[in-house]
């Protein structure tokens, strides 16, 4: 459903600042809704997901040194993992030369009370099914026009 209000900018990143992410959310929302991934490791992170396919994404990462990109299963995803402080605030995939992402909503400058949370279970998904779900359902990057 989508609102005629204009997008909300938001600020996720991990605890010591150093991965960052700005992001607009389209519309109004009186809940966000965030999922909570079954696999080892979102559940050892405590992460919880979130992302608009009709909103936009910029990350930034203030010193590089001090961020790893982790990847497992399928290989197509990357968990942007700062060295420093060990949070995850973005998962980023490549998908036919476009980034999208989804966002832990845990790293959110954002209140918590309006999170409304659901399981996912991937399990079983294809690659090529993976990468369609991402299309369709993550947030994708931001274009040059952009202003912070």
């Amino acid at each position: 459903m989508t609102s005629s209000a204009p997008p909300r900018r938001l600020k996720a990143s991990c605890h010591c600042g150093n991965i960052r992410v700005d992001f607009d959310w389209p519309g109004a929302w009186p809940a966000i809704p965030v999922r909570a991934c079954g696999c080892g490791l979102c559940t050892r992170h405590g992460a919880r997901w979130t992302s608009h396919p009709d909103g936009a994404f910029r990350l930034e990462i203030a010193d590089p040194a001090l961020a790893t990109r982790y990847r497992f299963g399928s290989q197509s995803a990357d968990f942007h993992v700062c060295t420093r402080c060990g949070a995850i605030p973005i998962v980023t995939s490549l998908i036919e030369g476009a980034r999208y992402a989804v966002l832990n909503a845990n790293t959110f400058d954002a209140d918590r009370a309006q999170f409304v949370e659901a399981a996912a279970d991937f399990e079983g998904e294809t690659l090529t099914e993976r990468l369609a779900r991402r299309r369709r359902n993550w947030m994708p990057e931001a274009g040059e026009g952009w202003r912070r």
